[in-house]
């Protein structure tokens, strides 16, 4: 990501904050299972995306056509599952359903666009963001993020991991499983670190045959090399001069 694409995924989230420090080092991130980024889990990410947060994010950088050049998804799945906003153009990019007038009255700032956030947050700080948040019935919401204090954002993922106190004292338990919910953070995770460099799968398919290129180049500059200095080799006279 350039340096000013990157500046301005921070200058959203700054004005966005109000003025509140993000609280995050690297002793308090979660780091999400090993294993999680793949194509499976990158498809499993872009459908609880498009059901859980694309009716206020864009992803307007990743067009939807990518998911089947990249992912292997149909089109008819990708219609059915992905492009849930009505509209929405599938060789555009992943756009909100939510309007930046509709954005601005109940949030006060439009939610900011996730194209490039997991670049310039990193996957860590995403995954823990994710399960930081906690009921505060003081705030607009009802809900307030041990990571982002007086983040606007609702904890919109509550069905899964149910309402926590701020001490971490379970208010209610989620519908599914603490392991589940943590999978399907990961997944959604998952889909933003491609959303935000969605040739990695190309890149890695292409790597071996890349590697194995310069492998061969460098044998050949090694057999080039010694044919060269062969006659210096076999004649020592030939160095003196």
């Amino acid at each position: 990501m350039s340096m000013i694409k990157k500046w301005g995924v921070l200058a959203v989230l700054v004005a966005g904050m109000a003025g509140v420090t993000v609280r995050a080092n690297a002793d308090t991130l979660l780091s999400p299972p090993s294993g999680y980024f793949n194509k499976p889990a990158v498809i499993a990410g872009a459908k609880l995306f498009a059901k859980h947060c694309s009716t206020c994010h864009a992803v307007s950088s990743l067009r939807y056509e990518r998911l089947a050049s990249d992912l292997g998804m149909s089109k008819a799945s990708i219609e059915k599952d992905v492009m849930l906003p009505n509209g929405a153009n599938y060789r555009m990019g992943m756009e909100p359903a939510m309007t930046q007038a509709e954005a601005k009255k109940w949030f006060g700032l439009p939610p900011p666009d996730l194209s490039h956030m997991v670049r310039a947050l990193g996957v860590r700080f995403i995954y823990s963001y994710l399960q930081s948040f906690y009921w505060d019935p003081n705030r607009p919401s009802g809900w307030n993020n041990h990571l982002f204090p007086k983040v606007a954002m609702p904890n919109v993922l509550q069905p899964w991991s149910g309402i926590v106190a701020k001490n971490g004292q379970v208010m209610q338990p989620g519908r599914v499983t603490p392991a589940v919910f943590h999978q399907r953070v990961a997944d959604i995770v998952a889909f933003l670190r491609y959303a935000s460099d969605p040739s990695v799968f190309i890149r890695h398919k292409l790597g071996p045959y890349v590697l194995g290129l310069l492998v061969a180049f460098s044998l050949i500059a090694y057999w080039l090399k010694k044919e060269y200095w062969k006659d210096v080799h076999d004649n020592p006279s030939k160095r003196k001069k």
